[in-house]
């Protein structure tokens, strides 16, 4: 299925993308999209059965289409986890997956305006597979064990501020938690959608120009084990959220000078099977 909220924000409706690629409406069937629909298979099923059945009223067309999430409990990321994004940056592949966190603040919807921060000169694009949880994990021992905790995927834009990330001192939550940093969707697709999330290509657009353009199978650590891996240290919620990495094609590790985002760009993100997202910079 492929789950979407639409709406203003703050006053999102659940909905569904029917194999028809018509929008339908779910909010008779279910409050919302979040954590406790995804860990309620019952709940889920009923909305599989009701569209096979042609019981969802069509909605209209929407203006805005939000988070396909609400409520993260917390956005997990992986840092350096394509081989040649690793490569473009001069890194060496990490023996383990660099961990970090981004503030469930940081997401708004697929098409929403992404703020360049105040004092920002290197604010930078990531293309990345978003995980999102469904049940309940820790201590995970076994991949199919890490996967089947898995509801769905969605894309994700890593937004990120390189020179508060790398030259400010500390940790790299300076520049991956501005405001709007994270956006999500269109859609929440279920995992029995995707075959497999080690084949998925991805790219992006820098106004109109191709920047990013690769496959999740170029991952150093695969979404199986980085579920696994993470869930050995925190405990895994529905309703919480992995990004997963980014290929090569990044501005840092183009040539200087380093075309890092300006306020007026348009940015676009395409992964295979989880539509496309839109966004227009601007300043804070």
């Amino acid at each position: 299925m492929k789950l979407l909220r639409v709406g203003p924000a703050g006053a999102e409706r659940p909905a569904l993308l029917d194999r028809g690629g018509v929008l339908r409406d779910l909010s008779n069937l279910v409050p919302d999209i979040d954590g406790s629909l995804l860990a309620d298979a019952a709940a889920l099923a009923r909305v599989a059965e009701a569209e096979a059945a042609g019981r969802l009223p069509e909605l209209e067309p929407v203006e805005r289409v939000g988070p396909p999430l609400a409520r993260i409990g917390k956005i997990v990321c992986i840092g350096l986890n394509y081989h040649d994004h690793a490569t473009e940056t001069g890194a060496q592949p990490p023996a383990e997956p660099v961990v970090f966190m981004k503030a469930p603040d940081t997401v708004v919807g697929p098409d929403d305006t992404v703020l360049v921060p105040r004092g920002s000169r290197k604010t930078d694009w990531e293309v990345e597979l978003a995980v999102v949880i469904g049940r309940e994990l820790r201590y995970a021992a076994s991949h199919e064990e890490a996967l089947a905790a898995v509801a769905g995927y969605a894309i994700a834009h890593d937004v990120s501020e390189r020179e508060f990330q790398i030259e400010r001192g500390g940790q790299w939550d300076k520049g991956k938690n501005c405001e709007t940093f994270n956006p999500l969707g269109p859609w929440l697709v279920t995992a029995d959608e995707i075959a497999d999330p080690q084949a998925l290509p991805l790219k992006l657009w820098v106004n109109g120009e191709l920047k990013q353009d690769g496959s999740t199978a170029d991952q150093i650590f695969p979404v199986a084990e980085v579920v696994r891996y993470l869930s050995q240290f925190m405990t895994l919620y529905p309703g919480d959220v992995i990004n997963t990495g980014t290929p090569a094609g990044v501005a840092l590790g183009q040539p200087e000078p380093k075309p890092y985002l300006r306020a007026g760009d348009v940015v676009e993100l395409a992964i295979e099977g989880l539509g496309r997202q839109r966004q227009e910079l601007k300043q804070a």
